[in-house]
């Protein structure tokens, strides 16, 4: 019996005015136990949270309702694959430990009801952006967040906060052409072999066919949130409002 899977990206809670987090905020909670009762996996593709920095003893307040929704799809039996997002500054092991979520740094390939699906955040595609892969080196460098997480709380959610709008505005300003190289990586990856290709990041929504596969790209939940959905009927995109 064909398996049942979701597919989310892109919430950037933390992003807007408290008013309209509350609302983006309560919509996921709400897809999260419509999540319990009809898949059997769940894939988050990254930048769950516009920023998140992780300390040993302390986790950012204001994000409870998400964090036990999560914990609660979890308990139901369903797997979380949860993918690292370019706003992701760090995770250690919460994820792992308190939710039971598989933690992926890099894009995965994998097999779903016999369909090949390669899927990623999908940052890092664009080949002449060296001043983003030095960015991101440097951020995921273990000394580096070392030496971070010796900075008040406090202070260092304020200045991963910061990061994380400066670095919006850097992409914003920024001409990579087509879909920020995301469907050029796609479609190597589907002459591959693949029959699907899922990212997020770009919050593009896209549904291409190319050849004999796919590229999705599933936008984000800043203006029009929806997930992706695949099973026996194949893979759709659906609004969630």
């Amino acid at each position: 019996m064909d398996k049942r899977y979701l597919f989310i990206s892109d919430q950037h809670l933390g992003l807007q005015t408290k008013e309209i987090e509350d609302k983006k905020e309560r919509k996921l909670v709400a897809f999260l136990k419509f999540a319990e009762e009809n898949c059997d996996e769940l894939f988050m593709l990254g930048d769950l949270f516009d920023y998140w920095f992780e300390y040993k003893r302390v986790y950012q307040k204001g994000y409870f309702r998400t964090l036990t929704a999560l914990q609660d799809v979890s308990e139901k039996g369903i797997k979380i694959h949860y993918f690292i997002g370019n706003h992701d500054f760090l995770h250690k092991d919460f994820f792992t430990k308190e939710i039971g979520a598989q933690v992926y740094y890099d894009s995965i390939d994998i097999k779903l009801n016999n369909k090949s699906f390669f899927i990623g955040h999908g940052d890092g595609l664009v080949k002449k952006d060296y001043g983003y892969k030095v960015l991101k080196a440097v951020l995921r460098n273990k000394f580096t967040q070392w030496l971070y997480t010796w900075i008040h709380p406090d202070i260092g959610v304020a200045l991963a906060s910061n990061a994380s709008k400066s670095s919006r505005e850097y992409t914003k300003k920024k001409n990579y052409g087509e879909l920020d190289g995301m469907l050029e990586a796609a479609k190597q990856k589907i002459d591959q072999g693949f029959d699907y290709v899922i990212f997020g990041h770009s919050h593009e929504r896209a549904f291409l066919n190319y050849k004999n596969g796919r590229y999705i790209n599933l936008g984000s939940w800043i203006e029009a949130p929806c997930y992706g959905k695949f099973d026996s009927n194949g893979f759709e995109i659906v609004d969630w409002s």
